[in-house]
């Protein structure tokens, strides 16, 4: 009989497939790993059972033990199925980015959850990196598998998915493409195909502001990919090159391989087949390129797959009249972002609106051009004179009395429904592909009716 004794038996061994609609006039054919057949449905499992069976081997988790880790989302699946079976707690951190779906599928497997702010250095206390440290210190039988310097992490797909990889393909396989995240699948597949034949590509798909592709790891919205500092696990030794992958190409390609394919992908698997389709398109019928897609679209149902999520963040466009109609109108110079960072002095942000002849300021972190998770709020011109009651200087920071961040509205969203909001007296910040362009005003909209 064909039947797995444990879940945990079921991990690896995924399927192949060839895309033939999305890469319609490229010669070379490109070929998907689909990962999503996993228990956990991401190549997460891999590591996340490798870690914890190397950890039992040292004697570093007995019954009872929690294990506790920042994630994204797929990994902390993995490691609650295993500790599932293993009898093990788990307490996950993660990023206020990510969407419900994984901290409702984690809760779902008993875990418990902590969110913390993305939009922080890896270092600050807030951030998941730190918090998840010191709940590793504080809470007694812990242990932190902490994929990105863990050596088994890209071990594990040097001994599964790499061979896998090689068979499936009879060793074919001339170009590997896989979101750098970690970097334990590019880097451990990378190994293995390397050793196998040297003259293997191996590429790096990463998100525009990733510090792999050259950024400095300012946020983005694609999610379980890309990082903001270099971990142990990443050998760039291994990497052939590395490619840069806008938000807005990610998920119009996750939607189209969803959509003409029939597999439904995540928003980094996105990122993977766009970078894939650029290679390919360099290459012949000769050669062969082989995309990771680490998990299913079905994590991100109220992002990439929500039509007014899509459009909030400047991503798809209604039909009729669009907001983008009323910045024509009011032209390129009355459409740049003014702001101040949260740090600033009051006195600052006040000599900034008379420069301006504004009576609201965006206070955010970082310069131009911004992404949205980095607004933080607003200043009001009657903020600041409040603040003068009690502090003439005003040498207070902004961020200790701004007001919440305006609402945002995409530049693809019709004008009948923001009429309304703008009539109100309500001002909308607006996004373009996921990034703040300009605020809008009801006096905006009479100018464009009129």
């Amino acid at each position: 009989m064909d039947i797995a004794n444990s879940v945990l038996q079921l991990i690896g061994r995924t399927p192949m497939v060839r895309l033939v609609r999305v890469n319609e006039g490229i010669p070379c054919p490109v070929i998907a790993k689909v990962e999503t057949t996993n228990p956990g449905g991401s190549v997460k499992d891999r590591p996340a059972l490798a870690m914890i069976e190397a950890a039992e081997k040292e004697g570093l988790l007995k019954p009872g033990s929690t294990i506790i880790e920042p994630t994204s989302g797929n990994t902390g699946v993995g490691l609650a199925i295993v500790a599932a079976q293993r009898g093990y707690n788990c307490i996950f951190v993660m990023t206020d980015k990510v969407s419900p779906e994984k901290v409702d599928l984690l809760k779902a497997y008993g875990a418990e959850v902590i969110v913390c702010p993305v939009d922080v250095e890896p270092d600050d206390p807030r951030s998941y990196y730190s918090t998840a440290e010191r709940l590793s210190k504080e809470t007694p039988d812990s242990f932190r598998p902490n994929q990105y310097a863990n050596q088994t992490n890209p071990h594990a797909h040097y001994l599964t998915t790499g061979p896998e990889i090689w068979e499936q393909t009879d060793g074919k396989v001339t170009h590997f493409i896989a979101g750098a995240g970690t970097g334990g699948t590019l880097c451990g597949v990378g190994k293995y195909l390397k050793e196998k034949n040297p003259s293997i590509q191996i590429i790096a798909a990463d998100p525009e502001g990733s510090v792999y592709s050259g950024g400095d790891g300012r946020p983005y919205l694609v999610e379980g990919v890309g990082e903001d500092f270099w971990p142990e696990t990443y050998d760039p030794s291994i990497i052939d090159r590395v490619i840069a992958v806008s938000d807005a190409d990610s998920f119009r390609t996750t939607r189209e391989v969803s959509q003409k394919e029939g597999l439904l992908i995540g928003g980094s698997c996105g990122t993977a087949v766009n970078a894939a389709l650029t290679v390919a398109g360099e290459l012949t019928e000769e050669d062969m390129v082989v995309v990771l897609l680490p998990d299913s679209g079905r994590g991100y149902l109220s992002k990439i797959f929500n039509d007014d999520w899509m459009t909030t963040y400047g991503f798809l466009s209604k039909d009729g009249a669009l907001v983008k109609e009323i910045l024509d109108k009011k032209g390129e110079k009355s459409t740049r972002i003014v702001h101040v960072q949260p740090d600033d002095t009051v006195a600052h942000a006040k000599k900034v609106m008379e420069e301006h002849q504004i009576s609201q300021v965006i206070v955010a972190q970082g310069p131009l051009p911004l992404s949205a998770a980095e607004v933080k709020g607003t200043l009001t011109a009657h903020a600041v004179k409040k603040v003068s009651l009690k502090d003439p200087d005003l040498n207070i920071a902004c961020s200790t009395v701004m007001d919440e961040s305006l609402e945002f509205i995409g530049i693809g969203e019709s004008i009948d429904t923001v009429k309304s909001i703008l009539q109100k007296g309500t001002k909308l910040l607006v996004l373009d592909e996921g990034k703040p362009c300009t605020v809008l005003t009801f006096s905006d909209y009479i100018r464009y009716e009129g």
